[in-house]
Order: C-alpha cells, then sequence, then structure tokens
C-alpha cells in the first residue's frame, strides 16, 4: 500500500461518513482529509521512547490523530497496573523511569483494540513475540495500513535468511518500512542529538514515517535499500557482543577496534550472500550501518551483558535479570540464527566472528578463545 492510497482511503472513509469531501490544492496535493491514527505495538524502553517521540510530534501536526495508541503487556509494578500508571502518571515507571510521556500517549492492555482502526503501525516488541503478535492482528488490522518495524533481529526461512519486517509483511499483509540506527534509547529520551534510517521499499511510505518521527534532535534519513537496514540492526548485535568479551577480558582499544572493523566486514559479506535485493555499501556508511555498530559496541545494552558475563561467569538469562530489568538481549538470540543458517550453508568459516560469538554465548566456548579465532580470520589471509 503506499501512503498516496492511505490518504486517498481516508478522504473516502470520511466521505462515506458524510462529510463533505477536502478540496484539494492547485498543486494537485492531497489535502489529508482524516488524519492518520497511529499506534505504537509495543511498550519497552525503545517502544516507550518513540512513544515520547512520536506523541510530542503529532500535536503539531494536522496530518495525523492527536491521540497515540500504545499497546502494553500488561504487567503489575508496585501493586499498580502498568497501563493505569503510564495514563494516569505519565511515565512507564517500569521500562523508562524518569522521562514523562506525552498525555496523548494512551496505553491499552488490550492488542486487538489497540491495532483496530490505526493507520500507521510502529512494531517495537521484543522480536521473539512478532510472530505471535502477527496473528492475533492478522485479521484486525486495516488492509490500507502501513506498517514500521524497529525490532531488530532475524528468523531462519526456507532460503536461509528471513527479516522481521517479512514476517509482518506475510502475515499482515501490509507494507513495512524499518528503522534502525545509533541511537541508544536513554540517550535519545534524553534528547541527546543522534541521526536514524528508515529503509522503505516504497520511498514516500519512509517520507510519510519521517514526518511522524523527525525532530531537531532525532534526525531521519530514507533509503531505498531496506533489507540492508533491517540486516544492520540485527548483526550489530553480534559484534557488540564480541566487543563486550574483549572488554570482559581486558583488551585495549585496538583489539576493539580490530574486532568491530572484522565485525564491519562479515555484516557486509553475511548481506550480500543472504540478502534478496542489491546491497549498497552507500547503505553501511549510513546511521543504520557503522554509527550504529560504533554506538552498539561502547555505549549498548549487548556490549555491557557481554561485558559482565566474561567477567563475573554468571548465564546471559541472570544478568539480563540483573541489569536489564527482564528484558531480552538480541544479540545472543540473533547469533543462533546467524549461526543456524551459515551452519546450513556450510560458511561458519568464512565467518569466525559470529561463530565464536554464538559459540561462547551457548555452546560455553572461553571467552579467551575469541582473540584465537580472530588472529586466524580469513581478512588475515
Amino acid at each position: 500500500m503506499l501512503c498516496s492510497d492511505l490518504l486517498a482511503q481516508a478522504d473516502r472513509r470520511q466521505q462515506s461518513a458524510g462529510k463533505a469531501q477536502s478540496p484539494r490544492q492547485d498543486s494537485g496535493v492531497e489535502v489529508v482529509a482524516k488524519p492518520l491514527k497511529v499506534c505504537i505495538v509495543g511498550s519497552g524502553n525503545w517502544g516507550s521512547v518513540v512513544s515520547k517521540i512520536i506523541g510530542s510530534n503529532v500535536k503539531n501536526m494536522k496530518k495525523f490523530a492527536p491521540t497515540v495508541k500504545m499497546w502494553v503487556f500488561e504487567e503489575v509494578v508496585s501493586g499498580r497496573k502498568l497501563t493505569d500508571i503510564i495514563n494516569s502518571d505519565h511515565e512507564n515507571v517500569k521500562y523508562l523511569p524518569g522521562h514523562r510521556l506525552p498525555e496523548n500517549v494512551v496505553a491499552t492492555p488490550s492488542l486487538s483494540q489497540a491495532v483496530q482502526d490505526a493507520d500507521l503501525l510502529v512494531f517495537a516488541s521484543p522480536h521473539q513475540f512478532v510472530r505471535t503478535i502477527c496473528d492475533e492482528i492478522a485479521d484486525i488490522v486495516p488492509k490500507t495500513a502501513l506498517g514500521l518495524s524497529l525490532i531488530k533481529g532475524i528468523d531462519e526461512g526456507p532460503e536461509g535468511l528471513k527479516l522481521v519486517s517479512d514476517i509482518i509483511r506475510e502475515k499482515v499483509d501490509i507494507d513495512v518500512s524499518v528503522l534502525m540506527g545509533a541511537n541508544i534509547a536513554s540517550e535519545v529520551a534524553a534528547e541527546q542529538f543522534c541521526e536514524t534510517t528508515i529503509g522503505s521499499k516504497v520511498l514516500q511510505n519512509g517520507l510519510l514515517f519521517k514526518e511522524l518521527l523527525q525532530t531537531p534532535k532525532f534526525r531521519v534519513t530514507v533509503v531505498e535499500d531496506s533489507d540492508t537496514v533491517e540486516l544492520c540492526g540485527a548483526l550489530k548485535n553480534i559484534v557488540a557482543m564480541g566487543v563486550g568479551f574483549c572488554d570482559g577480558f581486558c583488551c585495549g582499544d585496538s583489539t576493539k577496534a580490530t574486532v568491530i572493523r572484522l565485525g564491519l566486514k562479515e555484516m557486509i559479506a553475511f548481506g550480500r550472500t543472504f540478502c534478496k535485493g542489491q546491497v549498497s555499501t552507500a547503505t553501511f556508511l549510513e546511521s543504520c550501518g557503522v554509527a550504529d555498530l560504533v554506538s552498539s559496541c561502547y555505549g549498548g545494552r549487548n556490549r555491557k551483558v557481554a561485558e559482565a558475563f566474561a567477567r563475573t561467569g554468571k548465564t546471559i538469562e541472570e544478568l539480563e535479570k540483573e541489569m536489564l530489568n527482564g528484558q531480552k538481549l538480541q544479540g545472543p538470540h540473533t547469533s543462533a540464527q546467524v549461526y543456524r543458517i551459515l551452519r546450513k550453508k556450510g560458511l561458519l568459516d568464512k565467518f569466525p566472528l559470529f561463530t565464536v560469538v554464538y559459540q561462547i554465548c551457548h555452546e560455553g566456548r572461553a571467552v579467551a578463545e575469541m582473540i584465537p579465532c580472530l588472529q586466524n580470520h580469513p581478512e588475515h589471509r
């Protein structure tokens, strides 16, 4: 679905409701007859940050409806329902404490009610729940809707790689763009300046989401190499785990720089091997590529937990509970998906960094063995 079709259908819905059709400008550009309704599917750390941006933006833009629905997986926090806390105190005290959410962001525990009349769906749920969510909403979401995925992860498919956006497209039957970038959630929430990248197979749909999300301190670039944008967002978490292991093993900045460089090379090689369309090297120079990789390898949660894993000997699950308030890391899960895809194609030896991160996370391989693996990297032969 194109955003022009979405706007036109919104216009026709207004006519069918007995209202006068909006006039057209002489330039031929349509005036939006009915504001587009936005729903955020997910309310964790990043979903709450995005709700803060979108909630503030739509107040001043006639193109979008002033109320933003946010689906919240209901939890009880200090004896109160999380949705009640968000709607009365305007703060997600569990996943984004200390940051006030706009009052026009309305939390609902009902997924079906949240999405039933949405024109724009922003997916920010954990990767592990995407299929279940899509199955539940497939027959409810308007067929004119557009999606934007903020979810960083990949799955396996019959041909190897399966992107999260592919899952949403197939199950919900809507066009899906993706947003990935050097965006540490706590820093974005604090309104520190940063960039991000929207990848969209239909450029005008990506530009519509840019209108929804861009602020003076959150700058958005739109590119059409959507699959590469999404793949960068997933693979950089594996590299960040490798850097965290280096930190835990007391390696220096030169070693970390080597891990980042080799990790970027493996990201590019993986994309060229498994993406269906053309992979542009230029996309790796956008915020979704090298910038997100660097920020994740120095300030991201995957790096922090990987360092603690190397220093303490605790399991990933224990550290998630202690350091992330129960939220899940994407690095270990993505490394497992990548490992299986590479093993199936007989390519493990060409991706030693991805392989050793998986083995450390899931097979008990010693962290100290990571460096010898990289010393024999194909790049050095």
